[in-house]
């Protein structure tokens, strides 16, 4: 398969059980037909496990370390 911007053949990457394709030169990806709709199910139940608040004890903004998201995890 061809990207549709560059004309060039797509690569293919395996994430999270979830085949992805790629192009090596604009780095646009593409979805295949309920592969987004996996995508979000998995979201889901990641995001309803409560996450541990890691507060430093001597700053008391009451900031805590950003988590990567899901999407940084699948497209890393």
């Amino acid at each position: 398969m061809l990207c549709p911007h560059c004309q060039v053949p797509l690569g293919m990457s395996d994430r999270q059980g979830i085949e992805i394709d790629f192009c090596p030169q604009c780095r646009g990806v593409w979805l295949d037909r309920g592969e987004l709709d996996k995508i979000i199910k998995r979201t889901a139940t990641k995001s309803s496990i409560p996450q541990n608040q890691d507060f430093r004890a001597d700053d008391d903004r009451g900031h805590t370390d950003r988590r990567k998201s899901w999407l940084h995890e699948l497209f890393d």
